[in-house]
């Protein structure tokens, strides 16, 4: 196995697209995110920076993203849609990497209670001032990230798996089985494939005996698809 072989063990592996599809954020918006680029603004020329350094280096000179790349995503939106600021954003995700140590900072688990005092510190630092309630409001600020923290599976502070319907339900997203893709746990047979050939034939009961699976299993897999094509 070669060093590119094993960056890529275990880390899960998703095109900008995938991503966009998981996550429904633009695939522009994850590009912006994920690499350097520059731009004119008021007749100037200028340089931005990604937000954090993707987990996996270009593949066939694409950007790859990995599993805790899938992740961070999601929290920036999350952030994002409740009105921080752009500024802001960048400055926490540098703050929050060396306080925590941690490459992909907003999807560990140890920034669901530090998280708040980091944007507070740097809101103040830069003088954001549309972060008052959010950095003031324990409640707010965990209000905001907790549909993002629900069907994650920790251990330790690091994120290893996602049921995106929840963990009662059986599609998950796990870094170690299938490159990262959507599948259900107990067979392993992807979402898609399930939903395709629901789709084809219409019959949950002919499907999970075609895939040797349950019908639970099938229906999850076709509401998961469902969701993402919404």
């Amino acid at each position: 196995m070669n060093r590119t072989d094993a960056t890529f063990l275990g880390a899960g592996i998703y095109s900008v697209s995938e991503a966009a599809r998981l996550t429904k954020v633009p695939s522009a918006r994850v590009r912006r995110w994920l690499q350097d680029y520059s731009f004119e603004s008021q007749g100037r020329h200028r340089e931005s920076k990604a937000v954090w350094i993707p987990q996996l280096p270009r593949i066939g000179g694409q950007l790859g993203l990995g599993f805790r790349d899938l992740l961070e995503i999601r929290f920036v939106d999350a952030f994002v849609r409740a009105g921080v600021t752009w500024p802001t954003v960048r400055k926490a995700a540098e703050k929050a990497a060396d306080l925590l140590n941690a490459t992909h900072p907003f999807s560990t688990f140890r920034f669901k209670t530090d998280g708040r005092l980091i944007f507070a510190d740097v809101s103040g630092a830069i003088g954001d001032t549309s972060l008052l309630e959010l950095t003031k409001s324990q409640h707010y600020f965990a209000r905001i990230i907790r549909p993002y923290l629900r069907g994650i599976e920790f251990c330790s502070d690091e994120p290893v798996r996602w049921w995106p319907l929840g963990n009662r339900r059986c599609v998950v997203l796990d870094p170690q089985r299938a490159f990262g893709q959507p599948i259900i746990a107990s067979r392993g047979v992807p979402t898609a494939v399930l939903a395709q050939a629901m789709h084809a034939n219409g019959s949950t009961a002919q499907v999970a005996r075609w895939f040797e699976t349950d019908v639970n299993s099938v229906r999850d897999a076709l509401d998961f698809e469902e969701h993402l094509a919404a």
